[in-house]
């Protein structure tokens, strides 16, 4: 038997061996000291019946005539007869038995004690300076017959209670690891962007140092994270003004200019600011996807926020390439509206930006809470498949871009509990590149009705 993983389960395990352990040597004790008394008993028996058969037995063999016979005393009525006995004189001739004795099971006389033969327990005495012995007997049988009957009222009861005292530690032992158990759940249950303090309520003493070092290591973390998530925040916020005002100068500067060289540098320069600028964007919408609150804890109809997002897109881009399929029931989610749009605007971005020239981009969203996009192009291999979410990962594209836009919707879906799946074929095509995101599930409780988003945006933070 191997020993169980859990506490629970080696407490439960050990104090349950313990105490069966415990109920069987008792009960082994107790039936071992009840035996030695009723075998004490038995044996004060065999020799009071002795002691009070031998007179009697003298005073009727002196009265009577010595003929030579065996005088085998009759029962009043029918029984077993338990004891037997035989009385002898000092030359071992029989002179007297019970009704059933058997004179060769009697071995001589040798003195007054007990002596066991392999069926009998034997008890001797003798009357009138020796001239007359008794030897009592008793069967074997009898008492083992007793002493088995006494296990079997020790067993019995066993039977019963270890099972139910099995069944009660495993209870007890569940109830006192509990509050183990829910501070391990909820530990287990945490996502990456939640780095709050775990509750240690009710937990033994001998676990509270260890939550109170996993919360410090958590509160260590978080401040960690939340650091450089500001710094990237912060860096990218304050490169927005200096960027926009340098690309203002630059387009100015580009349209008083004559200077055809300085004109085509200029522009050149105005190309790297805006890319600049884009970068700046995606660093803020990151520091977003991986900071917390990604789910409102309230559900909201998702289609006026993906909507917002494809109208924005085709005034930007190419409204001819996307081909939209929406739900007519709302698609319901408690994801945070700003991070749904981050999310489907870097999708749609990347689809139109590396998918195949002038082909369509098909977008869609089913009341079950899945998210997809697709585009044609070529197949992308697996290894390259499976480093496309990380940062600044392009997969060898020759199309500008941050490679930032996959790795912001894996931190999306790492934070807010949803699923991320990248397929390259497309499913039912032999090529093209496939991008499903399904939603994070309502958590139990929630109530059905869309809340209008009010705050929301198509675009980052």
């Amino acid at each position: 038997m191997s020993w169980p993983a859990s506490l629970q389960g080696r407490l439960a395990l050990a104090v349950g061996l313990g105490v069966t352990l415990l109920w069987l040597a008792t009960a082994g004790l107790t039936a071992e000291v009840v035996n030695r008394r009723i075998a004490a008993v038995f044996d004060s028996a065999l020799q009071e019946a002795a002691q009070r058969i031998l007179p009697l037995a003298a005073v009727d063999i002196l009265e009577r005539e010595d003929d030579g016979s065996i005088r085998r005393i009759a029962p009043l009525r029918p029984h077993d007869e338990l004891l037997t006995y035989v009385v002898r004189d000092d030359r071992g001739r029989m002179l007297m038995t019970s009704h059933n004795a058997v004179p060769a099971e009697f071995p001589p006389f040798t003195g007054i004690g007990f002596k066991q033969t392999a069926t009998q327990r034997i008890y001797y005495d003798s009357a009138l300076r020796g001239s007359l012995t008794i030897a009592v007997a008793e069967p074997l049988s009898y008492r083992a017959e007793a002493a088995r009957k006494v296990w079997i009222q020790l067993a019995v009861p066993l039977l019963i209670l270890i099972p139910l005292s099995l069944v009660g530690i495993w209870a007890i032992v569940r109830r006192t690891v509990r509050p183990v158990a829910r501070f391990g759940e909820a530990l287990a249950t945490r996502g990456g962007a939640d780095l709050t303090p775990v509750p240690a309520e009710g937990l033994p003493a001998e676990v509270v140092p260890v939550a109170t070092a996993v919360n410090g290591l958590l509160g260590r973390l978080r401040r960690t994270l939340e650091a450089e998530r500001s710094f990237t925040a912060n860096a990218a916020h304050e490169l927005r003004t200096p960027l926009a005002a340098a690309l203002a100068r630059l387009q100015r500067l580009a349209a008083e200019t004559r200077d055809e060289a300085a004109s085509r540098k200029a522009g050149e320069v105005e190309v790297i600011l805006k890319r600049l600028a884009r970068l700046s964007e995606k660093l803020m919408q990151l520091a977003r996807a991986e900071g917390g609150r990604l789910r409102t804890g309230a559900p909201a109809d998702l289609r006026p926020i993906l909507q917002m997002v494809i109208d924005d897109v085709r005034r930007a881009e190419a409204p001819e390439r996307l081909e939209v399929a929406m739900p007519d029931r709302p698609a319901l989610s408690d994801i945070d509206p700003d991070v749904f749009a981050i999310l489907a605007r870097n999708l749609i971005e990347n689809a139109l930006l590396h998918g195949a020239a002038g082909t369509p981009v098909r977008v869609a969203l089913t009341p079950e809470g899945l998210f997809r996009v697709t585009n044609a192009g070529a197949i992308v291999p697996a290894p390259v498949l499976d480093q496309l979410t990380a940062p600044f990962e392009r997969g060898g594209a020759m199309a500008p871009g941050s490679g930032l836009g996959l790795s912001i919707v894996k931190a999306i879906a790492e934070g807010a509990g949803g699923s991320l799946a990248l397929a390259s074929p497309a499913p039912g095509r032999a090529d093209g590149f496939d991008v499903s995101f399904l939603l994070p599930a309502m958590r139990p409780g929630q109530g059905a009705a869309p809340q209008s988003p009010s705050t929301a945006s198509s675009g980052g933070p």
